[in-house]
């Protein structure tokens, strides 16, 4: 080596460190990579290393004053322009730098998140070389491991998309919120990692590896502080649930920081309506074990001193509401251990009554006086004067199919009248009754444009109001049955109903059709009409063959119209025509050829299908004209929880055609809530139809077949379609007695005159997240009768057959039961004898339980019923379902 270049060598050397010292207080990433670009000092091999000097030896450079800048140049970018990512500095040329200047270049390029390192060179020439590394391109977003939540819960939660820059710190992002919504469902100890598959160009795949982990449950809850109730007692009163063998049935037990919250306001308002006013929750603190599986929660507590009332009493400025009365009427009394929840009831009562005479906006304030010597509450309800008030408008708001008239008709306040929060509440009610729109709607109250006027709202959210409901089953009688029904009850969004319906089995087909105008012409008048056929076919077996029995063909409609009488109170009249045609296989008809006057016409045969379906045989018409009286108060005609209902029916036929008869029916049913969310109900029904014609033949009852009640329609759970009342069993016999075999047994249902039904039934609260798959279980008790038939004469067959080799087996004379066969001979095939059963006012009971489920397929029913009472020849049931489906 020359001297000249080791002077050279040694002169840039210099540079380099004189520059290096300039700069020191630059960013580190710029010292660091200048540093790195720095040529190493050149050493001989084996030649010891050099000793630094001490600090202390070398003197402290002087900065010297800003450089300009000579010129800029980009290097490493793929996809930016070089002058796209000069725009992102405030660095220009023939400006001058300062090493505060490079690190604010430093900072706005970074910022960018376009790249994942940057260089800035040449600062010790002036001339700065902007070397940076672009960040890669998503090409895609993969989820791995994730089976309970999945990509379509989890994609909205992901910021980081195909096509856009990839970002470390996105990418953190991302995992803290795919964990955050795992936690939300009590997955604490799911991980999520993120990895990075490089491709070609500068993409890149991210992937998202996600163990979900188990639920984490709450394995204890602890509660220290309390004296007066027990840990378990308290522990009712939360949402929250310790981990036990029923847990799947609720999500109670695991842990959400949000019931955590919700649970101590549950300990407060428990505490406060046991009149411990200074009850306060310390501290709630939920820890996780160390396996991350499950939670600890400890509640520290004070309870405080224990309160009574003190006195109590109204003070009211407004002159329609006396002070005086009003504090006759309170609930809580001097004595009484103070109840914070019944002051606030009091409150809202107090505003109701306020209400209802036209002040919507009266301001009750409760005034407690606490004395800490005789701890009691004295409690002094102030109601402060106010306005009386009138409706300025009514808005709604949300409809989108239902027209705003079909709302509006049902409120019962208009604009200008004086407000009632009575009529308000049943407003409401009415409206929640259409079945239109969602079951937490609500008429809100606002300020009107003066102190004296109020806006009534209402903010609808719509639902699906068609049905298509399908149902299947399987009886002895019917063998596969289908039902099909469809229905609009919001047609055009007017209110109107359109309906129809299809059922088949093996013995019944019909098809009906029906419409209703709730409001005619816009007034409170309601028509409606509906058109059928129906055809039904009864069949039996003799021997292992089915055989055709009777066939009924029905064709008719009814015209309908009703019109309320108070608020409660409808009343509603129909007429219908039908014509009935009853007939029989032809080959359950007899000839006599030998006549006495000759052959005869074909008549029917009691031996082949029984003297109570010859009895039925015929066309006739039926003319009738009825009423319908009904008494509803309940707060949703859909799905009530409170109020009564009671229904008479009357039809008469005999306004011509070729029946008469009065048919009575009458319905009712109550319903409360007993405690929490739980709903009671109890009903009952029962009716009579009495004919005005005799009957044409000895052991006739005069009620047509086709016309009498059967209990089946309706249902009573634990038996089975038309399975109780009176009915005619023939049971067959051989040599060998009775043939147990169903598909040998003719079982016909004869129907009643009179018949009862009566339910109670308990509708079952569960858990918040069961209510929201809309779940509904109950259970139930149904009792009933079906009876007042008169008695059929009924047949007896006996076949005797003169076969010696098998007269040799038995005796000399076969008797069974009412069946005799001489010496020589045997009862033979096609022997019968025909059993009159279940004509009995007594009751059959059963007992069961049912869930009614919002499924996503539609609404699904099913019952098991278990019959502890039952009479002889009744056809019981274990499990009925129905399912449909709503658009």
């Amino acid at each position: 080596m020359t001297a000249t270049k080791i002077i050279n060598h040694r002169r840039r050397l210099c540079s380099v460190l004189l520059v290096g010292t300039i700069l020191g207080g630059t960013g580190v990433s710029a010292h660091a990579q200048q540093a790195a670009q720095s040529p190493a000092p050149a050493q001989t091999t084996g030649a010891p290393a050099a000793t630094p000097a001490p600090a202390a030896a070398v003197p402290a450079p002087v900065a010297p004053a800003a450089q300009p800048i000579r010129s800029i140049a980009v290097s490493g970018n793929q996809r930016l322009e070089p002058e796209t990512v000069i725009s992102y500095m405030k660095l220009r040329v023939g400006e001058t730098y300062t090493r505060e200047r490079l690190d604010e270049a430093l900072r706005d390029l970074y910022g960018t998140e376009l790249f994942a390192d940057v260089q800035i060179l040449g600062s010790d020439t002036g001339n700065l070389v902007i070397q940076v590394r672009e960040n890669p391109v998503i090409n895609r977003i993969i989820l791995e491991g994730n089976k309970r939540i999945k990509d379509d819960k989890i994609g909205p939660e992901i910021k980081l998309a195909p096509r856009q820059i990839f970002t470390r710190t996105k990418a953190r992002a991302d995992v803290a919120r795919i964990i955050e919504l795992y936690r939300r469902q009590g997955r604490f100890a799911a991980e999520v990692e993120p990895k990075i598959v490089q491709l070609e160009q500068n993409r890149v795949d991210v992937v998202f590896e996600i163990n979900e982990g188990p639920k984490s449950k709450v394995r204890q809850i602890n509660i220290l502080g309390n004296e007066k109730f027990s840990d378990g007692e308290l522990r009712g009163h939360m949402a929250t649930k310790r981990t036990s063998m029923f847990s799947f049935l609720g999500s109670g037990a695991v842990y959400d920081p949000d019931r955590l919250a919700y649970d101590q306001q549950q300990l407060r308002l428990f505490y406060l309506t046991e009149g411990y006013a200074d009850f306060r929750v310390v501290s709630a603190v939920a820890e996780l074990t160390p396996d991350r599986q499950d939670f600890i929660i400890t509640y520290v507590v004070e309870e405080g001193e224990r309160y009574k009332f003190g006195d109590v009493k109204v003070e009211s400025e407004i002159r329609d509401l006396k002070g005086e009365d009003l504090t006759r009427l309170l609930p809580m009394k001097n004595g009484q251990w103070y109840n914070a929840k019944q002051v606030e009831d009091t409150v809202t009562s107090l505003n109701e009554s306020a209400g209802l005479f036209g002040y919507a906006f009266a301001d009750v304030n409760p005034r407690i006086q606490r004395d800490a010597e005789t701890k009691t509450m004295a409690v002094t309800f102030q109601v402060a004067e106010t306005p009386r008030v009138y409706v300025e408008r009514v808005d709604i708001n949300g409809n989108t199919v239902t027209q705003d008239k079909v709302i509006r008709r049902e409120f019962r306040l208009a604009e200008g009248d004086p407000f009632n929060s009575v009529r308000v509440k049943r407003s409401r009610d009415r409206i929640q009754s259409l079945g239109y729109f969602q079951d937490d709607l609500e008429v809100t109250q606002t300020q009107g444009s003066t102190p004296d006027r109020v806006i009534l709202g209402v903010d609808v959210q719509e639902k699906a109001t068609g049905e298509l409901q399908v149902s299947a089953g399987f009886s002895s009688l019917e063998r596969f049955l289908v039902n099909l029904s469809i229905r609009q009850r919001n047609f055009r969004g007017k209110g109107q109903e359109l309906r129809a319906a299809v059922n088949y089995s093996s013995y019944s087909k019909s098809v009906e059709l029906g419409f209703t105008e709730p409001y005619l012409f816009d007034r409170n008048i309601a028509v409606g009409a509906d058109v059928f056929r129906r055809d039904y076919s009864s069949f039996n077996y003799i021997g292992n063959e089915r055989n055709n029995t009777y066939k009924q063909v029905s064709t008719g409609f009814q015209l309908r119209s009703g019109i309320p009488l108070t608020e409660y109170m409808q009343l509603a009249g129909r007429y219908g025509l039908s014509v009935d045609d009853v007939t029989l296989d032809r080959d359950l008809y007899f000839t006599d050829p030998d006549g006495p006057n000759g052959p005869q016409e074909p008549f029917c045969d009691p031996l082949r299908v029984g003297r109570y379906l010859c009895q039925a045989v015929g066309q006739r018409t039926t003319s009738s004209i009825g009423y319908s009286f009904a008494f509803d108060n309940t707060n949703n005609r859909l799905r009530p929880t409170r109020g009564q209902r009671v229904v008479l029916n009357q039809d008469f036929a005999g306004l011509g055609g070729s029946v008469k008869y009065l048919r009575t029916k009458l319905n009712a049913s109550k319903y409360w809530q007993p405690f929490g969310s739980f709903v009671f109900s109890v009903s009952g029904e029962g009716g009579y139809i009495h004919s005005f014609e005799k009957a044409d033949e000895v052991g006739e009852d005069p009620v047509r077949l086709i016309d009498r009640f059967f209990l089946g329609e309706p249902q009573i759970r634990g038996f089975d379609i038309r399975g109780v009342g009176p009915r005619v069993i023939r049971q067959y016999f051989d040599a060998n007695g009775p043939i147990e075999d169903n598909n040998n047994q003719i079982d016909d249902a004869l129907g009643g005159r009179a018949y009862y039904l009566a339910r109670a039934e308990l509708e079952v609260p569960l858990s918040s997240g069961l209510r929201e798959m809309g779940l509904r279980p109950s259970f139930f008790v149904d009792a009933g009768a079906l009876f007042g038939l008169k008695r059929p004469i009924t047949t007896t067959l006996t076949n005797c057959v003169d076969d010696p080799a098998v007269a040799g087996t038995v005796e000399a004379s076969q008797v069974i039961g009412s069946k005799t066969c001489p010496t020589g001979a045997v009862i033979g095939a096609n022997s019968f004898e025909e059993i009159y059963a279940g004509n009995t006012a007594k009751p059959r009971v059963s007992v069961g339980f049912g869930v009614n489920w919002n499924s996503p397929f539609g609404p699904f029913r099913i019952d098991i019923a278990k019959a502890l009472i039952k009479a002889d020849g009744d056809d019981t049931k274990l499990i009925t379902f129905n399912v449909g489906t709503a658009f």
